[in-house]
């Protein structure tokens, strides 16, 4: 019973933190959400909005988001399709 009361909280903590990482993990790594940011400094640069440096190192960055993006969803279906053999 002691024990239960100690590691509550504790385990309360691992949760939130689980929660949290999936949350930014979502938001980073998410195709269509990265696409769409990909679009929108597009659009910037072509108006003039942003210059090219700042164009080119936001780019370079989304389109590293894209290839991890695209790496975990493929690791995800050859887990699927593993499950199912």
């Amino acid at each position: 019973m002691l024990h239960k009361i100690v590691t509550a909280p504790m385990n309360l903590v691992i949760k939130v933190g689980e929660k949290v990482k999936e949350e930014v993990d979502k938001e980073l790594y998410d195709l269509p959400t990265i696409q769409q940011k990909l679009i929108q400094l597009q659009m910037m640069y072509e108006l003039e909005e942003i210059p090219e440096d700042v164009y080119k190192v936001k780019e370079e960055e989304l389109l590293n988001r894209y290839e991890i993006a695209k790496q975990k969803e493929i690791e995800q279906w050859e887990e699927l399709t593993k499950k199912k053999e």
